[in-house]
């Protein structure tokens, strides 16, 4: 059945409970609705050669020229067009005698820190390093990817103003924050894949799945969790739940930083992330990785097993990075990002920083794109009709 209610959990709030002895079990809010939730505009600049190039913020902590260069590899609801270096052979690349007339505003439903913003960063780098395109990153959370779809949707068709991430829109118009989905846009390329995103527990609280499963079974409802209404964790959360036989408390705790922050102070019990997010918490101890919904082991993902290895039959897509134009976005624009995707993708460096942040290169072209896209909406709709 799907889950109507989203406890928002107060930074400020769960710190003064859990002073005073409070548990995780916070208080609810009744009909979360994502046209709630404030939108943050943040605009920033490509990275340094430096930190993109390891793939490395402040909150991250990638340690620098750790190099885990894995070939591309395709994974469940992915297109098989990926070649081993993640990009075509030459003689593919599309013709296009396109430039951008001005700064390229790469628009991304997400806040500073986590992966589609580190993602696009690379990408933006090194579009500066091997094409001489300026790209300043344009951080836009809010409603549940809307803002910044909408905003890109009602932007002029020049490709200077382009959405960036994964499976966004097609998980807010399942959830019924949006009337559209992929298909209001044209697709661009594919950049890179992320397997899908790991569950992970404090390790004071939890240390392994087995005692996580038994107390979420011992305690139904009251295990907090913590995504967003319609956000790609959320379907991803009530897959697991579906799998494990277990009732989770989602909450809304904030950003991909708030997310960490709220499990390492043990306000909620349960988080999903991305490796190159809770790796540095993961190798120090703090965290436990209780594993993913893939359908084979990641060597991105190194010591890390699936779920069903570990007996919860659950699969999961995974988090394919892509570009969404405004529809009448000309063929040349298109073009021109493909050409230029595929020549970053051909750049060592480059691939180094991806592999740093967990991620592959997954080279699609447009047309590819959509391809995968409209069977990953189909997954999507499929798991939230079942649990109507």
């Amino acid at each position: 059945m799907r889950k109507t209610v989203l406890s928002v959990l107060v930074m400020g709030l769960a710190v003064s409970m859990a002073a005073c002895g409070g548990s995780a079990s916070g208080a609810k809010t009744e009909g979360a609705k994502a046209e709630t939730v404030k939108s943050k505009t943040l605009e920033t600049t490509a990275p340094s050669s430096d930190s993109a190039g390891q793939g490395k913020t402040a909150d991250q902590g990638n340690p620098a020229g750790q190099d885990r260069t894995v070939q591309s590899k395709s994974t469940a609801g992915g297109a098989e067009a990926a070649a081993d270096s993640g990009s075509k052979s030459s003689s593919d690349t599309p013709v296009s005698d396109w430039k951008p007339r001005t700064v390229i505003s790469l628009v991304l439903p997400a806040s500073a820190g986590g992966t589609v913003d580190l993602s696009a960063r690379i990408w933006a780098q090194y579009a500066k390093e091997v094409c001489g395109w300026d790209v300043v990153v344009v951080n836009s959370a809010g409603a549940t990817g809307s803002v910044a779809a909408n905003q890109v949707l009602q932007s002029d068709p020049d490709g200077c103003t382009v959405l960036y991430g994964h499976n966004l829109v097609n998980v807010a118009n399942v959830a019924g924050v949006t009337d559209y989905n992929y298909e209001a846009f044209k697709l661009g390329p594919n950049f890179s894949e992320e397997p899908a995103q790991q569950l992970y527990t404090n390790t004071n609280t939890y240390p392994d799945l087995e005692s996580f499963i038994a107390d979420a079974k011992a305690n139904p409802g009251k295990l907090q969790a913590c995504t967003e209404v319609g956000a790609y964790t959320y379907y991803e959360l009530l897959a697991f739940e579906q799998a494990a036989g277990i009732d989770l408390d989602f909450v809304d705790v904030g950003s991909t930083t708030e997310k960490m922050a709220a499990l390492l102070s043990e306000q909620i019990v349960l988080s999903p992330s991305s490796y190159g997010v809770a790796k540095d918490y993961l190798e120090s101890g703090l965290f436990t990785c209780l594993g993913f919904p893939g359908p084979e082991p990641s060597e991105v993902l190194p010591d890390i097993k699936t779920f069903k290895e570990q007996g919860i039959d659950v699969e999961f897509a995974p988090q394919d990075f892509s570009f969404y134009f405004p529809k009448e976005t000309p063929d040349e624009v298109i073009a021109a990002y493909e050409a230029a995707t595929q020549k970053i993708l051909e750049n060592e460096d480059c691939l180094k920083a991806l592999n740093n942040l967990g991620q592959v290169p997954k080279y699609m072209p447009a047309k590819e794109a959509a391809e995968n896209e409209a069977k990953l909406y189909k997954q999507f709709k499929e798991l939230g009709d079942s649990l109507n």
